[in-house]
Order: C-alpha cells, then structure tokens, then sequence
C-alpha cells in the first residue's frame, strides 16, 4: 500500500511537471520611470517593443528621488542632465549605459483662441497674464521650470514676473492649467502643446535663452539596458520627432 501511494506521489509530480512546461513563457516586462513631457512620444515607442513596458511618469526630480529611496524601476529617462548625473554619482545607473535620446523645446502656450506674440517682453506678458499666472513647472526641481526660468531672465522678465507664476510639480501639470483656463499663459515643451488641443503655441522660445534641452536615458537594472538602447534607434527616434521633439 505504501509503495502504491509513493507511485501515485510520483505520477502526480510528473503530471504537474509536464503541465508546467506546456505553459507558454512569462512575458518579459520593463518598468521605465520617465519624464512626464515624454508620455505621448514613449507610450507610442513602447507600443513596438518586443516586452511589455510599464512606465511611471512624473517631474524628473520627482522621479530622481524616487529612485535613489529605491522604487523600483529597470529604466529612467528624464528632461535634464543634472538629475541624471545626480542618480550617476549615488551609483543607482548601470554602468555606461547612460546616454541623450532626445531635445526638446520650450515655447509659450495659452488657449487655443488667443493670438501668436512676437518678441514678447515684461510688460507684454503682465498685460496678457491681467492678473492671472504664468504657468510652468517648479522652478528647481523641474527641468522645464529650470529652462523657463532662463528665459525669463535672458528678457529680463524674472524679477517682475515672480509674483505672477504658479509653480508645478511637473511640466503636464503647468499644461494643464492654461488647457482648463486656470492659467492665461504656460511655459511648456513643445512636445506637450502639441499633445493638448485646448491650448496653441503662441511663441517659440530661441534656443540660445536657456540651456540646451536633452532627454537622457539609463538602465537602472540589466533589465532596462535594452530598452534604454531601443530609444536611439531610427523608429524611435521618428516617433520622438512625430511628437515635437528633436534627435
């Protein structure tokens, strides 16, 4: 009898066993913490590649942050360089895998009625802000507050026009405003206008009045090396193009 349920013991393993393997393979998946100006560009990207991505978007700070208290991610791609680097010397990124795949620009934005500016000034802008605020991310731990804030200060706006901003954790936030009609003007990314039918690009901000604006990417794990060299290739690099951003 002993030797009859050993057997059927061992059948039932083996039945187990074999089911098991007729399983299809788990599919891989890749957890990416991004810049939140990037959602329309990288959920398009994500749609082709070959495992399943699962992104976190937020302000790059934000997600900086997030990272080096040790949420877990595979992948980050983010709207400054600072971050990257301060992520690079807390040694939370694989190595060499840290690398720019995209520019942007900024420009202003408003309603989608409003008219386009020309060259616009202080006093040009308090006129048409008439109370209201200028919205545009947090001025140090968002990068496309960072960019606005050298812009305003390249026209010698900044000074008068600090009473007059509200401040975002992130720069979809600061869109969102002048898309509801919370805000009469934003400062944005290109990327970003383009993804929002209720607001127009009113004025395109010269990209000698502000530092250069690059998206670097890294691997936080082995797992998100692949995906972070996906984003240099030729149809990811179209898609970022397709969405307002440069290579």
């Amino acid at each position: 009898m002993a030797d009859s349920h050993v057997d059927m013991a061992r059948l039932l393993s083996f039945v187990l066993f074999s089911f098991w393997l007729a399983l299809p393979a788990a599919a891989q998946s890749v957890t990416v913490f991004a810049a939140a100006s990037l959602r329309g560009a990288l959920t398009e990207i994500a749609q082709s590649y070959p495992e399943t991505v699962t992104f976190s978007f937020s302000g790059s700070g934000t997600l900086a942050r997030q990272i080096a208290a040790g949420a877990p991610a595979d992948a980050v791609v983010l709207a400054h360089s600072d971050w990257a680097n301060w992520l690079d010397e807390r040694g939370m990124l694989v190595s060499d895998s840290l690398r720019e795949v995209a520019g942007g620009v900024l420009v202003l934005i408003g309603p989608s009625e409003a008219p386009s500016i020309t060259n616009p000034d202080v006093k040009t802008l308090i006129a048409i802000l008439n109370g209201g605020r200028l919205a545009m991310g947090q001025r140090d731990g968002v990068p496309a507050g960072t960019y606005a804030r050298e812009w305003l200060t390249y026209i010698d706006a900044w000074p008068a026009l600090t009473s007059h901003i509200a401040e975002t954790d992130n720069v979809r936030a600061a869109l969102a405003l002048v898309a509801v009609g919370a805000a009469p003007l934003g400062l944005v990314y290109a990327s970003d206008a383009l993804a929002e039918p209720r607001v127009r690009i009113l004025y395109t901000i010269p990209s000698r009045a502000h530092a250069p604006i690059r998206y670097p990417a890294a691997a936080i794990t082995s797992a998100g090396r692949a995906f972070v060299a996906y984003l240099t290739t030729p149809d990811a690099a179209a898609i970022f193009a397709k969405h307002g951003l440069t290579p």
